[in-house]
């Protein structure tokens, strides 16, 4: 098993999921796979010829794994991103599915949000933005998607039957749920919209992990409720370990592994 992606020696999936594996008493390994960008096909497809069970794939090669895969689930059919690869038992034919949108949706319930039929702003309209957004719209919230092209935002919103905006015209303190899914803040940058905006009653999720964002802080100084993108991390992963081993991961393991630094 593995992550291919470039970069990827940062990622978190291969303590995670090895965490996950020793917890099941599973003899499985999980390693990082670095892939240019261009190779991500190929990388995607050596699965079958290696005997490799199956992978997680990030960026820059989602839309190459969808491409790369035989069958794809409709979230990642929808989305044209895949982040789980699973090779079937006789490695003829890869699986593609795309994890990232319920994992959004089940941190968003650790927090005690429930985002249907509320107000959600997704800032960006990148790979998660519109896994985000797809995710959103399905359980009945009202999106709007908010980037700095807004052809962009509309091809992200149509994902969610929403509305699309430029991000020089957020109006902050009409959404409910803000979330935050562009790499900003990562490396210590200001949030794309402006922070003071922020409101008591809000929801504040930031994707980014494992970074405490300027976004974050600003929301915790004005007394907003917040969160970072470990969680999403996580249980993406979970539901990846699921569809490779048949078994529910164990959360816990998973979560302590990944902050473990």
């Amino acid at each position: 098993m593995g992550v291919v992606g470039d970069p990827v020696a940062h990622s978190r999936s291969p303590a995670m999921q090895n965490a996950a594996f020793a917890a099941l008493g599973l003899d499985w390994v999980f390693v990082a796979f670095p892939a240019p960008e261009g190779h991500g096909r190929a990388a995607v497809r050596a699965v079958l010829d290696l005997g490799i069970a199956g992978l997680n794939v990030t960026m820059p090669h989602k839309a190459d794994a969808a491409a790369a895969c035989d069958d794809l689930s409709t979230e990642a059919e929808r989305l044209g991103a895949v982040n789980t690869v699973v090779a079937d038992p006789d490695a003829v034919r890869l699986a593609g599915h795309n994890t990232d949108g319920e994992g959004f949706l089940r941190a968003l319930a650790d927090e005690g949000i429930d985002p249907t039929g509320r107000r959600c702003l997704v800032l960006g309209a990148g790979g998660a933005a519109r896994a985000i957004a797809l995710a959103l719209g399905g359980v009945g919230a009202s999106v709007t998607v908010a980037a700095r092209r807004l052809d962009a935002a509309r091809a992200a919103a149509t994902l969610a039957d929403g509305n699309a905006v430029e991000l020089a015209n957020v109006v902050v303190d009409e959404c409910d749920v803000l979330v935050n899914a562009t790499p900003l803040g990562m490396h210590g940058e200001p949030p794309p919209i402006d922070a003071t905006r922020l409101r008591s009653g809000q929801f504040v999720y930031d994707t980014v992990y494992p970074a405490e964002t300027p976004l974050l802080v600003a929301a915790r100084q004005q007394g907003v409720a917040c969160a970072g993108g470990m969680g999403m991390l996580v249980h993406q992963g979970a539901l990846s370990f699921r569809l490779w081993t048949g078994s529910d991961a164990p959360l816990d393991v998973m979560r302590a592994a990944a902050l473990d630094p």
